[in-house]
């Protein structure tokens, strides 16, 4: 039964990409959607610009769209680049990369907005606080604003996790071996369609049962101190 007609080597190996695949945007994804927090409340105009141009844009473009301009799209640029260094080579991102990329991007946008109001969240008075202490702004942000910032943000972030690893499918469609791509394959190849989309879905409710623990884990840790200043 677990074999699933010699492919059950296959299903586990993509969903292991899957895993794989996830994590990695959600690396991206945190970076960006950081950045792109602070650079829609910044004072600077043109930072603000950008960090409104990347949230409309991305957001307002369907994830599959996305995924296949990066991974198409950047095979023209990284050619150019190479042409100019003197390589004539064609050159192309992996599948992979591209949808670590491709994902991290639009995962970011989103997670653009949550940061930002988890930034708005954080009374303000701790931080006039720690400038008359004598903290400069980085250090405000890095020891007074950030660690709250997480434990605010990190529901939604959740949230968007749990989309995100869904989304992973969609870089089936660039050829990347993962959960979606090697249940189609051993779909077709066995003509058993049922019983391996059947499993898939139980993979992927697994992973998401396996999130939300780590998601709860994750919030009891961030309370701790709140809980001992109520003790």
């Amino acid at each position: 039964m677990f074999d699933l007609h010699g492919f059950g080597g296959q299903m586990a190996l993509g969903a292991l990409m899957t895993v794989q695949l996830a994590l990695g945007a959600l690396a991206v994804g945190l970076v960006l959607g950081l950045m792109g927090a602070v650079a829609k409340l910044s004072r600077d105009r043109l930072a603000r610009a950008v960090g409104r141009g990347y949230t409309t844009i991305v957001r307002g473009i369907p994830e599959l769209l996305v995924v296949l301009v990066i991974y198409f799209g950047s095979s023209g640029i990284l050619t150019t680049v190479a042409g100019w260094l003197g390589h004539d080579e064609f050159v192309e991102l992996s599948p992979y990369v591209a949808g670590i990329i491709a994902l991290g991007l639009t995962f970011g946008a989103y997670a653009t907005e949550v940061f930002r109001g988890a930034i708005l969240a954080v009374p303000i008075g701790q931080i006039e606080a720690a400038r008359a202490y004598g903290m400069g702004p980085w250090l405000t942000f890095r020891r007074i604003v950030l660690p709250q910032v997480w434990r605010i943000a990190l529901p939604g972030l959740a949230n968007l996790f749990l989309v995100l690893l869904k989304d992973t499918s969609l870089i089936s469609a660039i050829g990347l071996n993962e959960l979606l791509r090697a249940s189609y394959i051993g779909a077709q190849s066995s003509k058993d369609a049922f019983t391996f989309y059947t499993v898939a879905a139980l993979i992927y409710l697994a992973m998401t049962v396996v999130a939300e623990w780590g998601r709860a884990r994750l919030e009891k840790w961030s309370r701790r101190g709140i809980a001992r200043a109520r003790a």
